[in-house]
This record gives structure tokens, C-alpha cells and sequence, in this order.
């Protein structure tokens, strides 16, 4: 059943039109990915679909009670407002409870003793027991709790970027909605929490329309995609794999008719330069068909993005590292690392925001010393650094002259000169756009043209600081195949999986306690053999505590039998099994997903079990805990 439909949406500011004439809709618990590249108008789409702003033409139809909740790339709240505040807001009734619910219980334990704030403690529990709301307020707290938010008293302005971030997540997930829109939710969230958002909108009860960068999550998330190109819309059935293959078929398809036109109007030419007489009916029909076909505008497939840059020769001595230390007061960031970059190194860099990544990086950079130990950097080392922080640009600057700020001429690999403008075109700025002022340009535009700017330094040592941020996919493939062609040694930063995966072969994985890890293989080699090594850690607890009970001559079977309920002993007896059952048949249907080779269909209706199986473990998982832990407590009141 559709929940919304566009109609004739078209949207330009200035000279530049973002997109003309579009139509699609939206069907209840679709889960529709966004693509496009950077500057075509997929934030400016997003926003008018949820109401902040306005077409030039066109309309939106849905239902009058129709609710939209969205997420922006930038959130803004207000800076003295608490955590609690700005996640239950809005008036609907069941928010409006639990908020004067979280409000009432935060009073009562400010002050335990004061018997009106109890009363009213009291007066709320009873409304949630009538409207039947602790369900929900279990599900928001679950949200906040690994989203990392706990103190939810605090400020706003009190915290960094990356957990204003996750305010506004929370925010937009707890909220009841019919379409739930997010703009690159991604962003400035570690994989952890990328891993849980996953897995938690493939159980979302309401629609979903997103933009992100990120692939492996455009794969598992989304059944549906929108691709925006050059002011069109284009909608494929199937998640980010189908999309790329019915993408490639659409191409072809342009290309061959595109083809066919080319080869009419030679003909048509052709045959109007013998010189025939232009004076009959027939000839003057001919005549306008070849002007028409001459003056047709075609879309051919988009330009493709080229970055065969050159790299000035390295040295064999790169970076050295010896028994680096950094810390900042008591938070201990890096303890005694040592590493040799080797000219060839593809090195990613991961763990949880705020454990020391971009200190790492910028040490590397010699931008900031360490505590203790040495750092040498070789003398032919040429370094470019793409941070992720917002570049100062003189926005009154044009793009080009940005760019010639750099240089006005380089070399490529293949010992080629080219000028700034055609590099530009390369990087997907037109002639026109080489023109703009920087001012005009969209912020992933000019993430795009910071790119250019950081490679065409003819760079033999490459750090990337979060790159897939506010870079599009197309870009970012562009940006992998480099990688692979880069002579020199690069350093990567970054929570995105994917490009994790296809950049790096081995990682520095931040650890905690100032403990970074050199694991050898990329991101999903050391993601599994993490959950390998937690699952002996559970399993060699579970074997040391049964041995202890053995040992203190505890009937762990008997207190069981006596202590628990008939209905949790029964369940505690077979959830191991049941655990171990979920986990057999997810491991298979995994299995006849990959063995699937081009059958979609059949992926799909796999895929689907196979989240389901996914789900139910989790839960299982949850509720062996909460059994486990009445046990314990059972054996430790003994």
C-alpha cells in the first residue's frame, strides 16, 4: 500500500537544476537507498519530502495524519538544552508520557525523600500502566544505551560532534513515524553502532528513506533504490548489488540507442551533402529531421571520474615509530607503539570515536610529538593529508582558482601534463562549474574539490582522515581504484567497512588503555575473528564458574530445579540448544546466499530469513543472559 507519491517535483537554485519533472512513490516498510553524486540534489529531495522545504513545482500526496521523521547530516538543537529534552520532544501523546515519566523519575532521585516529586512519580507510573507505554520506554532507553547516552541530564553543548549525532539519532528513531528519513546516518559513528543501526531498522516498523556512503549498509538495510542523475530519477528494485547490475544493464541500453541515433544522423547527412536539389517536399523533410536529430540533447551514461595522478619518488626510509607514548591528562591514547611504514603500506586505522585515531594520524603527520619516544620522517617524503575536518576555503575564490592555487599544470602516472581545468572536468566539475564561486557549491562538492586539491600535490605518502565522509559512492569508487594504482604509502582513518575492506591489508585497531593492535587482513577478517575470540572468552568464563561451583561442592542442577520457576527452569534447560540451533541455521542460510550466484530473487527471499534468524538470536541471546543472570544470583544466595 503506498503512504506517499511525488508528482512532477522539480527543484534548481539559480541556473543550476537539481532535478526536473521527477515522479515516484512510496510503499508501506519499503526501505529505499538514496544515490547520487554529490551536488545533484539528494539532501534538497530528502528535505522537501519531509516538509522543511519547497519545489519549485510539483506536489506531495499523503494521508492527513501522515507523520514524517527526520535526520539531517548537520543536527541543531539548542545548546542549554538536556540530552532528555531534546530526544522526547514532539507532542504526541506517548512521547509527551514518557517524558514527563523520565522528567518525574529524574526529579524523585534528586530528591529520594520529598513526597511530592514521589507522588507524582507515582501518578505518572500509573498513566504508563494504562496506556500500556513501559514497552516503549524499554525500546527508547535500549536506543539511548547503545547509542552510548546515559547521563541524560546533560547539556547538549557539552558534548562533542559525534554525540550530538547520536542525540539526534535517538531522537529520530524513538519518535513514532509513518516515513523515517535519514541523511547519511552513517557519518561519525564507529562500526559498532553502525552494526546495531543495521540491524535494528531491518526490524523498522514504518518506511524508510535514506542517503549514505556507507555500502555494506545500502546492501543489508535496503530493498529499493533511487539513483538522482543529471535531473532525472531512477528506480530499481533490489538493494545496492542489484542496483549496480540493473544500473549497468540501463547504461548499455542508453549507449546502444544513443549508437543508433549517431549512426541515423550520419546517414541523414550523408545524404544531404550530395547535393540533391533542396526544393521538393520530401528533400525539405529530410532536411529537418537531420536538424532535429543534430540538436537533440542526449544523455549518455555519466563522465567518468580519472585519477591516474603521478607520485614524486620515495625513499626506502619512510615513517619510523619507537615506544610511542601519548596521552592527554589521565586518558591514556597510545602506550609504547613502534611501526616501520614501508613504501607500499596500506595501513587502516580503527576503534571507537575518541580513542586516538586522528592523534595517531596527525603524529604520523608530525603535526603534533608524542610524550615519550621517537619519530623520523624520511627526506624524500611527500605527505598529503586529507582531514576530516571543514577545510577554511575563501568561498569568494572560483573553483578553478582554487585549484591553481595548487598548480596550474601536473603530471600523471603515465608521464602525461595536464592542465587544473582538466582536472577539474575529470573530478566531474564542468567547464561552467569551473567557473563557480566556491560559495555556490554544495558541502559534498567541496569535500570533492578538497580531494583534488590534497592529491594534485603529486603526494608520495597519502593520509586520509574519515574520507567516506560527505563523499559520494561514485566518488569513492574512483578514490578506491587509485588507491590501488598509488605507488606510495597510504594511512587511512575510517569507520566505512567497505572501503576499509577494498584499501587496506592490515590494520591498527585501537583497543582501549593506550593498546593498539597490528592485525594483518582487512576490516572483516578482524571484525570476525573478534567475535571468535569473545565468544571463547564467554565460553571459558561459563567452564572456570562451573568448575568453581563443582569445586565448592555447589548441585548447580539441583538449585536450579528448586529455585527457578517451572516455566524459566524448563527455558534455561533448552535456550543453549535453541542458541546453537539459530546459530546452525544462520551459518547455512549464509551459506545458500553466497552459492545463489545471480538468482535475486531467491537472494532476497534468503536474505530476509535470514535477518529474521538474526533477530530471533539476538533476542534469544538477550534472555539466555537475563536467565543466566538469575541463576547466578540464585547460586550467590545460597
Amino acid at each position: 500500500m503506498q503512504i506517499l507519491s511525488v508528482e512532477n517535483l522539480s527543484k534548481g537554485y539559480g541556473e543550476k537544476e537539481l532535478f526536473d519533472n521527477i515522479s515516484f512513490h512510496i510503499a508501506e516498510q519499503e526501505r529505499i537507498g538514496l544515490i547520487g553524486v554529490n551536488g545533484t540534489g539528494k539532501s534538497s529531495l530528502l528535505k522537501i519530502v519531509a516538509g522543511l522545504d519547497t519545489a519549485d513545482s510539483g506536489k506531495i500526496v499523503h494521508a492527513n495524519h501522515f507523520h514524517v521523521e527526520y535526520l539531517p547530516q548537520n543536527p541543531d538543537f539548542d545548546e542549554n538544552s538536556s540530552i532528555l529534552e531534546q530526544v522526547f520532544y514532539g507532542d504526541s501523546p506517548l512521547i509527551q508520557l514518557l517524558r514527563d515519566y523520565e522528567t518525574a523519575l529524574e526529579a524523585v532521585q534528586e530528591s529520594p525523600d520529598d513526597e511530592k516529586k514521589q507522588a507524582r512519580l507515582f501518578a505518572v507510573q500509573n498513566r504508563m500502566d494504562a496506556a500500556d507505554a513501559w514497552e516503549s520506554n524499554t525500546q527508547a532507553k535500549m536506543i539511548l544505551t547503545k547509542l552510548g547516552l546515559h547521563n541524560f541530564s546533560q547539556k547538549v553543548g557539552e558534548l562533542s560532534g559525534g554525540q550530538k549525532k547520536r542525540v539526534a539519532m535517538a531522537r529520530a528513531l524513538i519518535q513514532p513515524a509513518d516515513l523515517l528519513i535519514l541523511d547519511e546516518p552513517t557519518n561519525h559513528i564507529d562500526n559498532e553502532t553502525v552494526e546495531w543501526l543495521e540491524e535494528y531498522l531491518s526490524r523498522y516498523k514504518g518506511a524508510l528513506l535514506l542517503v549514505t556512503h556507507d555500502r555494506y549498509f545500502l546492501d543489508r538495510v535496503t530493498n529499493r533504490t533511487f539513483e538522482l542523475d543529471r535531473g532525472n530519477l531512477y528506480s530499481y528494485e533490489g538493494n545496492y548489488a542489484m542496483f549496480l547490475e540493473k544500473k549497468a544493464e540501463r547504461e548499455e541500453n542508453e549507449a546502444a540507442v544513443e549508437s543508433k541515433r549517431q549512426n541515423l544522423l550520419r546517414r541523414e547527412l550523408a545524404w544531404l551533402r550530395r547535393g540533391a536539389k533542396a526544393r521538393t517536399t520530401k528533400q525539405k523533410a529530410r532536411v529537418q529531421r537531420a536538424e532535429e536529430l543534430r540538436d537533440k540533447a542526449v544523455d549518455g551514461p555519466a563522465a567518468k571520474m580519472e585519477m591516474a595522478l603521478g607520485a614524486s619518488r620515495l625513499g626506502k626510509k619512510v615513517i619510523e615509530l619507537t615506544n610511542i607514548h601519548k596521552a592527554y591528562g589521565e586518558r591514556k591514547l597510545i602506550n609504547d607503539f613502534s611501526y616501520i611504514v614501508l613504501p607500499g603500506d596500506r595501513v587502516g586505522i580503527i576503534g571507537p570515536n575518541g580513542s586516538g585515531k586522528t592523534t595517531l594520524l596527525n603524529m604520523l603527520a608530525g603535526r603534533i610529538q608524542p610524550d615519550s619516544g621517537s619519530l623520523e620522517i624520511g627526506t624524500t617524503v611527500k605527505i598529503a593529508y586529507y582531514t576530516q575536518d571543514s577545510v577554511e576555503m575563501d568561498e569568494k575564490l572560483r573553483v578553478i582558482e582554487y585549484v591553481k592555487e595548487a598548480a596550474e599544470v601536473i603530471q600523471t602516472s603515465n608521464g602525461e601534463s595536464i592542465t587544473a581545468s582538466q582536472m577539474l572536468e575529470r573530478f566531474l566539475f564542468s567547464p561552467h562549474m569551473q567557473w563557480t564561486p566556491i560559495s555556490r557549491l554544495s558541502g559534498g562538492e567541496r569535500r570533492r574539490l578538497y580531494l583534488l586539491r590534497t592529491l594534485m600535490g603529486e603526494p608520495n605518502v597519502l593520509f586520509l582522515d574519515e574520507p567516506t565522509n560527505d563523499l559520494d559512492i561514485q566518488t569513492l569508487s574512483i578514490l578506491e581504484d587509485y588507491l590501488e594504482q598509488f605507488p606510495g604509502a597510504v594511512i587511512t582513518v575510517s569507520h566505512d567497512r567497505y572501503f576499509l575492506d577494498r584499501t587496506v591489508d592490515h590494520l591498527f585497531a585501537f583497543e582501549g588503555q593506550g593498546n593498539i593492535r597490528h592485525y594483518y587482513g582487512n576490516y572483516s577478517e578482524y571484525l570476525e575473528e573478534r567475535r571468535q575470540e569473545k565468544a571463547t572468552q564467554v565460553q571459558e568464563a561459563d567452564q572456570q564458574a562451573e568448575k568453581a561451583q563443582s569445586n565448592s561442592g555447589a548441585n548447580r542442577g539441583n538449585n536450579r530445579t528448586r529455585k527457578l520457576s517451572y516455566k524459566d527452569q524448563k527455558e534455561w534447560d533448552a535456550i543453549e540448544g535453541k542458541i546453537a540451533a539459530l546459530e546452525e541455521r544462520s551459518v547455512k542460510l549464509k551459506q545458500e546466499i553466497a552459492a545463489s550466484g545471480s538468482d535475486y530473487g531467491k537472494i532476497e527471499k534468503l536474505y530476509a530469513e535470514e535477518q529474521q534468524v538474526a533477530a530471533e538470536l539476538e533476542a534469544t541471546i538477550e534472555r539466555w543472559a537475563e536467565l543466566s543472570a538469575m541463576v547466578e544470583e540464585l547460586e550467590q544466595g545460597k
